[in-house]
């Protein structure tokens, strides 16, 4: 293990100027990739790259799209800084990205106690919001990100591929992935913007101050693509304050906003209208997509486990979790939200 520390301090010394560097620890968060903490003599760094034990030589793909997206969007949107990304494996052994340290906190089931109320939830709610507006607003042509995605019928290419995903790998019956997926084809917008997509965006995703309710960075960038923003925006929403079905899919994604005296969602949509300049219509079909992908893609992680091939809590959850996503899918189609 010496070798790789050795070869990384050399290199980082090399590359960036800094001394002493050494990968720390494991960080938490991220789901897909692994982050690390890096320090060095005048301070700290993360690290994100593919996953310690993966087998697929393009592991790497989403770490380096990832950067690509952060370097981008730097003085567009709140993101953290990225400093390099290397590509000689002789290094660490894998291609890796050093990112700049934010010292925030990833909030998932509740507030820091320090702003544990819901004017700040409110707060935040609205900066993520305008955050989202900002990055759709991103000329991402002008930044050179043209080549990350195929924004002609992006919509369709969704439904369609996850449609016949569910045909092809079916693990019980569940009619409502084709009838909303009929329903959102005949429903498509028929000149959608077109912007960069995270992906996955909602507050879980995203670094805030540890004593005030202010968002620091928006993390989590290796599933982006240029695409239809409202597509964001209706992931944001989907998981925003209370919900119809109770106990709801994915309880936990932004379960602290859950509360009462919370913004409604059209407060969010707002704010996002006013950071991107793009008018949000059609949110029905935007909440149903939403909702009806999750449940599309997560399945197949449901069937793994009917198949004895994983077993986690998680997994199991899916049993719930996926028909209550769908349940809310059918009511967004319906503007019940």
């Amino acid at each position: 293990m010496s070798q790789p520390r050795d070869s990384f301090g050399i290199w980082v010394s090399a590359e960036l100027g800094l001394s002493g560097a050494r990968i720390e620890r494991e960080l938490s968060g991220g789901n897909s990739n692994l982050t690390q903490l890096v320090v060095h003599d005048n301070g700290q760094l993360v690290m994100r790259s593919a996953p310690a034990n993966t087998i697929s030589p393009k592991a790497h793909l989403g770490v380096q799209r990832e950067a690509k997206f952060m370097s981008a969007l730097a003085g567009h949107a709140p993101v953290p800084d990225v400093l390099c990304w290397c590509n000689d494996e002789a290094v660490i052994g894998h291609p890796f990205a050093l990112v700049e340290h934010v010292d925030g906190v990833s909030i998932t089931e509740a507030l820091p106690a320090s702003y544990d109320n819901v004017d700040s939830m409110n707060s935040l709610g609205l900066q993520l919001a305008s955050a989202l507006g900002e990055i759709a607003r991103a000329p991402w042509e002008q930044l050179g990100l043209a080549e990350l995605g195929r924004p002609d019928n992006f919509l369709q290419r969704q439904i369609e591929r996850w449609v016949s995903v569910r045909e092809q790998q079916a693990t019980r019956e569940l009619p409502e992935i084709a009838r909303l997926g009929s329903w959102l084809l005949d429903n498509i917008p028929a000149e959608g913007p077109v912007g960069i997509v995270h992906g996955d965006y909602h507050l879980d995703n995203t670094l805030c101050a540890h004593q005030d309710a202010r968002l620091m960075a928006v993390i989590d960038w290796e599933m982006a693509t240029i695409g239809d923003p409202l597509s964001d925006l209706g992931l944001l929403l989907m998981f925003w304050g209370p919900r119809p079905v109770d106990p709801p899919g994915f309880a936990h994604v932004q379960a602290v906003s859950r509360r009462e005296g919370v913004l409604p969602r059209r407060d969010l949509a707002d704010a996002w209208s006013r950071a991107s300049g793009i008018e949000p219509a059609k949110l029905n079909f935007y909440l149903c997509f939403a909702f009806w992908r999750l449940a599309a893609i997560v399945e197949g992680a449901y069937g793994l486990y009917l198949n004895g091939k994983v077993d986690t809590e998680y997994a199991k959850g899916l049993e719930h979790d996926v028909p209550a996503l769908l349940q809310e899918a059918a009511l967004a189609a319906q503007g019940e939200w």
